[in-house]
């Protein structure tokens, strides 16, 4: 959504008032209802929208609002922005004034970053542009950048030199930059449920990077999620039924910076290094901004210590495939 790795290159809004059904993409509404349906491109994929409503106005102004909403956040947290929020953040070390979203998000970033004892950590942007720079050389070392850049750039990260309140934000470390990836698709998915529910949407499925069900299905039933394999991430290597919950998937199959795979875009915050320990972690939550964050964290952590801080939470579940194959369900 906000930079360049990105799991998805779809986003999807399925929405219906109480008494209506969710109907497939081409099908025409039944009778006492209107089906409304937007395509186009939001956040920097292609987007379907689709509201089925007993007022067509009705829905029509739900998906200008959900849209609206989108573009707004877009200018807080984007990457590709030069203007957004946190670009400037990130280009001047410091915001006055900042928006209330982007205060929020560092908010349950802090939150994460305790629980995971630091593994959650907006601050590996210093490592993201390392590990970009050094391997879109044509010379590049495959054994990945040299240690001595590799603790230059540990020196820009952690999120203990982050300051913010309402009024400032500012990055106590030169050359610190954030990025929002492990957290604000999460986040934006969580603010287009609200907004449906605040219309009187009784069922709903946004997938923006997250996935996050509103209700159970139109007929009563679960919904069901599906999880990619991670040696074929184009197909469903399994599916869990949800109910009211969000889904997130990470895996170094996401973005890889070399073809073998040993370096990919789950940087331990502490070290430096990529994520190995587990092939895909899945997280279920109550709200995509958990489950979006948990899932980055989470694939840096040993199932011991994932199951501690299901624990603290006293909510959520987790499956995994570790890189032994191994597979793991874990819950509060």
């Amino acid at each position: 959504m906000f930079s360049i790795p990105s799991r998805r290159r779809f986003i999807g809004i399925s929405a219906a008032a109480a008494g209506l059904s969710l109907l497939p993409l081409g099908k025409r509404a039944k009778a006492g209802g209107e089906l409304v349906i937007w395509q186009g491109q939001a956040m920097g994929a292609v987007a379907t929208l689709q509201i089925h409503h007993h007022d067509r106005a009705a829905a029509q102004r739900l998906i200008a609002r959900a849209l609206s909403e989108v573009r707004r956040l877009e200018r807080v947290f984007s990457l590709y922005r030069d203007d957004s929020a946190l670009s400037v953040l990130n280009r001047e070390g410091f915001l006055l004034a900042p928006p209330p979203e982007l205060v929020t998000v560092l908010n349950d970033c802090r939150r994460y970053f305790e629980l995971t004892r630091g593994r959650f950590d907006p601050s590996v942007q210093a490592l993201w542009t390392l590990y970009r720079d050094h391997f879109s050389r044509t010379d590049a070392d495959p054994q990945g950048p040299p240690a001595q850049a590799l603790s230059a750039a540990l020196a820009r990260v952690g999120f203990d030199g982050v300051a913010f309140n309402k009024d400032r934000i500012a990055l106590l470390r030169s050359g610190m930059a954030l990025t929002l990836n492990g957290i604000a698709q999460g986040f934006a998915t969580d603010r287009i449920v609200n907004l449906l529910r605040s219309e009187g949407i009784a069922s709903s499925l946004v997938d923006m990077g997250e996935s996050r069900a509103l209700g159970k299905r139109p007929d009563g039933s679960a919904w069901q999620f599906g999880i990619a394999d991670p040696d074929r991430p184009e197909r469903i290597g399994a599916t869990l039924e949800a109910i009211d919950q969000a889904v997130a998937t990470s895996g170094a199959y996401g973005f890889r910076f070399d073809s073998p795979g040993r370096f990919n875009h789950l940087f331990d915050p502490r070290t430096g290094e990529c994520a190995h320990l587990h092939r895909s972690v899945t997280v279920v939550m109550p709200t995509a901004t958990a489950a979006d964050a948990l899932s980055t964290a989470f694939s840096l952590m040993a199932p011991e210590d994932i199951a501690l801080a299901l624990g603290q939470l006293g909510e959520g579940e987790v499956r995994s495939i570790t890189a032994s194959g191994e597979h793991l369900a874990l819950r509060a």
